[in-house]
């Protein structure tokens, strides 16, 4: 496995850019930023700015919030910049936030992720050959490019498209028409070995020749007792808030727990985060984050069949401990 490193959801975008200064000075084979409380395409323009050998990786950025044109401008503009280091994480979100936050439409999200990654592709060929832009898809329609609009070839080549799916239509949408697939942190080994990896082989007839599994994996670190309970409240709490939304019910229900699923649902509605988290039991837990020997258990449960992960920890952790989970990944 390539191990990546993955900046904080919280982090700034000049964070960013120092996180993948970092990481790379560390040595980690890429760099993950994502699209929360900022833009991920401006802190990763300042990450390719400030780094030369790393690989650049939005994960996620929210396809819906966009049109396929500006976003193939953007991954286009950022992989000349970055010197063909950029992977194109996209996901689809939820509908209340691309109805509500962003105010954009939704339906169908498996069937418009198709025809959105068929039409950035189709605006890149345009730009490559210079031929006519003409796709006509069931959600978008782009006609119309001049030389005066037209950036020509990249010298880097295109991008590659990672997509985010859980359910099995948009695993389904990746395996065909993406490059690789970004597994959900919400991911136990049964789930991606009987759904997820099954599910993207149909896709692309059996093989996964030149396609891509990329995990954020929950790990829980400390340097001692104290740091390590605090470490696992706070995934408790993720993994609670990451399961009362319905799009990862699948997930829970493969494990017997689409009842558990349902409760956290409901408490979300109230915003009882709290409660939620203390319903995150120990083997519920123990099914969807890596504690122990972070870097053996990694290998025993993902290797093999995952090509590039990243530690996700969301709470404070020394950067030493996650340093020397990749070293210890690296050397096994």
């Amino acid at each position: 496995m390539l191990v990546d490193f993955a900046a904080s959801v919280t982090a700034m975008p000049l964070e960013v850019e120092d996180a993948a200064v970092r990481a790379e000075r560390d040595g980690y084979d890429g760099f993950g930023a994502p699209e929360t409380r900022h833009d991920v395409f401006p802190a990763l323009t300042l990450a390719a700015r400030a780094t030369e050998t790393i690989t650049l990786q939005a994960g996620i950025a929210v396809a819906f919030a966009r049109n396929p044109m500006s976003l193939a401008m953007l991954a286009n503009d950022l992989q000349l910049i970055s010197g063909g280091r950029f992977q194109l994480g996209l996901g689809s979100q939820v509908q209340a936030h691309i109805e509500r936050r962003f105010a954009m439409p939704w339906g169908r999200p498996a069937a418009r992720m198709a025809d959105f990654i068929a039409a950035v592709r189709a605006i890149w060929a345009a730009w490559h050959t210079g031929g006519r832009l003409a796709y006509r898809g069931e959600f978008y329609r782009h006609t119309l490019m001049s030389d005066f609009f037209n950036p020509g070839p990249n010298a880097f080549g295109n991008p590659p498209i990672l997509l985010a799916a859980v359910g099995e239509r948009m695993t389904e949408v990746a395996g065909r028409h993406a490059d690789g697939l970004l597994v959900h942190p919400l991911t136990s080994a049964s789930y991606l070995h009987e759904r997820t990896v099954p599910m993207v082989r149909a896709a692309r007839g059996g093989s996964l020749d030149d396609f891509t599994l990329s995990l954020s994996a929950f790990v829980v670190l400390g340097a001692d007792e104290k740091a390590r309970a605090e470490a696992e409240r706070a995934v408790r709490g993720q993994i609670a808030f990451y399961a009362s939304t319905p799009a990862y019910r699948g997930v829970f229900d493969l494990h017997g727990w689409g009842a558990l699923a349902d409760q956290l649902r409901s408490l979300s509605v109230r915003q009882a985060w709290d409660e939620m988290a203390g319903l995150i039991t120990d083997e519920v837990l123990d099914t969807f984050a890596v504690g122990g020997d972070v870097a053996a258990n990694l290998r025993s449960r993902f290797g093999g069949t995952i090509d590039r992960i990243s530690l996700y920890t969301p709470y404070s952790v020394d950067p030493a401990l996650v340093t020397a989970v990749r070293a210890d990944l690296i050397a096994g």
